[in-house]
């Protein structure tokens, strides 16, 4: 690109942060310089590949995992069952409590690793 032109982005791009090249919208890193890109306004936590998020699991744990719905929401039926039949203990609760402070530490990568399964 030569000095003074103007560089024109489409609906479906953005300009890198870094180079100020146009790229795809959708794009984590910039296939011109190779820096990583901020995520699109608007998320959050990281979504895993069957669409659990984390934020969502987080706060299902700590607000209601006493009734273990953070279990059933991440598809652990039977984890959900036992929370439930044992909400009368306060143990779920405090157990719940302890797993969203881990769901909101834990990569998004790891995250995707161990609940993202379709």
């Amino acid at each position: 690109m030569e000095e003074g032109e103007v560089m024109i982005k489409g609906r479906e791009e953005k300009f890198c942060k870094e180079c100020g090249a146009v790229i795809n919208a959708k794009a984590e890193i910039c296939p011109k310089c190779g820096v990583r890109q901020l995520p699109p306004p608007g998320v959050f936590a990281g979504t895993a590949p069957n669409g659990k998020n984390k934020l969502a699991a987080a706060l299902f744990a700590i607000f209601l995992g006493g009734f273990g719905i953070h279990k059933f929401y991440l598809g652990r039926i039977g984890w959900g069952l036992i929370y439930l039949c044992l909400c009368w203990t306060f143990i779920p609760s405090l157990l719940g409590l302890i797993e969203g402070i881990i769901y909101v530490t834990m990569s998004d990568e790891a995250f995707a690793q161990k609940y993202g399964q379709v």
